[in-house]
């Protein structure tokens, strides 16, 4: 059974969010304020964490940017609607995706299989599925990125755009495709969640060795990891 922690104020939505997520076969944990959500989340393992923007004592910026200097663990991030700057902050923090209020339940739950699936086939991969890409160590297993004998540490969303980017290098891997694979949900116009996860990449992986650059993007269609 896969453990949730929701981390919003409004008592109301999160009984029926426990309710539903309950139905759905998830182990649903709340918290009703930034700092008592950030505490459980450091101190327990949970396979994904709802955290809304708007919380009294920490808000949800500050409890994701505290959260991601000691762990991963997966982040969807409960946002307004048309609040478009609460969600690319919340992406460049380090959310692996975002949902805006209010949600259909269907698609929060297909947004939250779709992550923790992703996390767990990743994890399940076997240690002697490491591989090597240039100067790029990847181990599944272990989440791990290796480049240039550093450990670059990921979100698990930047690890799965990192793993797809260079299985496919040197050919253009379509932001429909990488949506789908990476995000779990069907590209949309305006998303922007992509182009943030590979700048929040981009940002952390060191410069090559040749001084070129790693990846490539090709307006309006994806982006090519350059060998």
């Amino acid at each position: 059974m896969s453990r949730i922690l929701l981390i919003d104020d409004d008592l109301g939505l999160s009984e029926l969010l426990a309710q539903l997520l309950e139905l759905e076969g998830f182990e649903l944990t709340l918290a009703h304020d930034g700092q008592s959500g950030l505490d459980l989340a450091i101190e327990q393992q949970f396979d994904l964490i709802l955290l809304d923007v708007m919380l009294p004592k920490l808000n949800g910026f500050e409890v994701l940017r505290a959260l991601r200097s000691k762990k991963q663990t997966p982040v969807l991030m409960l946002t307004a609607r048309g609040d478009e700057i609460d969600r690319v902050v919340g992406l460049e923090i380090g959310a692996d995706d975002y949902l805006p209020k209010p949600f259909n339940d269907r698609e929060l739950v297909a947004r939250i299989r779709a992550i923790i699936r992703r996390t767990h086939s990743q994890a399940n991969e076997t240690p002697l599925s490491t591989r090597q890409y240039g100067d790029i160590n990847l181990d599944p297993a272990r989440q791990e990125v290796h480049c240039q004998d550093q450990l670059i540490i990921l979100t698990g969303t930047e690890f799965s755009l990192l793993f797809e980017l260079v299985k496919s290098a040197g050919e253009l891997a379509s932001k429909e495709v990488l949506s789908e694979k990476v995000l779990g949900k069907k590209l949309m116009p305006f998303d922007r969640s992509l182009d943030m996860h590979l700048s929040n990449l981009r940002k952390k992986m060191p410069e090559r060795d040749d001084g070129r650059p790693r990846v490539k993007t090709i307006r309006g269609k994806g982006y090519i990891w350059l060998p």
